[in-house]
């Protein structure tokens, strides 16, 4: 992995710094506590200050330039009542009151990994940064990502034109090119909620996620955490509450992270507001397997031992499934579910009319879902959500409704 960052770190120092940062990306990202915090990416020896309502506020560094980062990663939290934040006379994006729409997407990476290659050149083929230019000009109030980022895993194989010349493995090249470069128009028309995925944990690209996008501080010390408690992001109409389950194995039940996210689970439990659990693993849904609808994470399933503790969770967000899919259970204590892991890697196939499916058994009272790339727009309205499944040319494919614990899509 040394390889790719130190070439990057070599084209670096050929360019002149002010080339350099005008490709460097700068965003502004929830954390826990419900704050807003601007972050940018930098070649430069110190860190920038930005502009607050007016005002010069330095920023802090995050993490400093190494080996395989050799950029230099900074960080301010926005005060709560800040109106306007800029850098060098670029505005970043703010959530100011509550968010009339939210858009949602996951799984955007493009995968180079054993015998599944996605000509990463080609935006049929993996369509994330069309996809996220389409998103940017609707132009969202938020943008949740529901995990897994980094699909350049293994080196393009000698000779294979649809990944030549990428970089890969947890270092800034790769991070850049599979994620923050095509992301760049989205991350300069929203605000975003940074969810971790199982591509994220700590054998794969954890080290990288936990620097550049995790929601805590860099702990240099500590090493790689391998799971970060629950915290929630209250948004006025919206209050979101952020699970990370990248270790939860899907098909086994782990005893160890099993008593973990039980903990989660039972602080979820506590809150006396309406609130949608975001996750990138969802607790139960479908996949095709031999002909049949299957699917469920049997230690999250595990973790669960009272379904009540979702009474106050009134929909999930996941993605980790590569579909669209709208799903409600038979059980009324169970909120409704919404996949979205559809920003990009390798679809997966699901059954298009999922009513009645098993899922570890948890029945699905009536659901569908959807082939194809895309992501979802949910926009408020009428006492709930209108939710655009969009394709990746940012067309209107189906048009879903969210209201008191319930999601409808009409099947004609």
């Amino acid at each position: 992995m040394r390889f790719p960052a130190l070439a990057f770190a070599t084209l670096l120092l050929a360019m002149p710094a002010s080339a350099q940062d005008a490709a460097l990306p700068q965003w502004v990202q929830f954390v826990p506590g419900g704050g807003q915090e601007a972050r940018v990416v930098t070649s430069a020896a110190a860190c920038p200050a930005l502009t607050v309502d007016g005002a010069s506020v330095a920023m802090s560094e995050r993490a400093p330039p190494n080996a395989n980062f050799p950029v230099r990663l900074c960080s301010l939290v926005i005060p709560p009542k800040a109106k306007a934040v800029s850098l060098g006379g670029t505005a970043l994006p703010l959530v100011t009151k509550a968010p009339e729409r939210i858009m949602v997407f996951g799984d955007t990476g493009c995968r180079i990994k054993g015998q599944v290659i996605q000509d990463c050149g080609d935006p049929r083929q993996w369509p994330f940064p069309e996809i996220a230019a389409q998103a940017a000009k609707l132009k969202p109030d938020l943008v949740i990502h529901v995990g897994d980022y980094l699909y350049r895993e293994a080196a393009c194989p000698d000779g294979d034109k649809r990944c030549a010349g990428t970089p890969w493995g947890d270092n800034w090249p790769a991070w850049n090119a599979d994620f923050f470069a095509p992301a760049a128009p989205l991350l300069a028309a929203a605000p975003w909620v940074i969810v971790r995925g199982n591509h994220e944990d700590c054998e794969r690209s954890g080290p990288g996620w936990l620097r550049l996008l995790g929601p805590n501080p860099v702990n240099p010390i500590a090493g790689c955490a391998g799971h970060l408690p629950l915290y929630t992001v209250p948004l006025g109409n919206v209050n979101l509450a952020v699970m990370d389950d990248a270790d939860a194995p899907d098909t086994t039940v782990d005893a160890d992270l099993r008593t973990e996210y039980e903990a989660d689970f039972t602080e979820l439990s506590k809150s006396s507001v309406p609130l949608w659990l975001v996750t990138h693993r969802p607790i139960w849904g479908a996949v095709t397997l031999y002909g049949v609808g299957v699917g469920g994470n049997r230690t999250l399933i595990a973790a669960l031992t009272n379904p009540g503790w979702l009474k106050s969770t009134s929909l999930m967000l996941a993605g980790h499934i590569h579909t669209f899919e709208a799903l409600n259970y038979d059980k009324r204590e169970l909120p409704p579910q919404l996949i979205a892991g559809f920003g990009g890697d390798a679809l997966d196939v699901a059954p298009a009319d999922l009513s009645g499916v098993n899922l570890s058994g948890t029945h699905v009272k009536d659901g569908i879902s959807l082939g194809g790339f895309g992501f979802l727009m949910m926009t408020r309205a009428h006492g709930g959500w209108r939710i655009d499944v969009h394709k990746m040319d940012g067309s209107i494919e189906k048009v879903c409704r969210f209201a008191n614990r319930r999601l409808d899509c009409p099947k004609a």
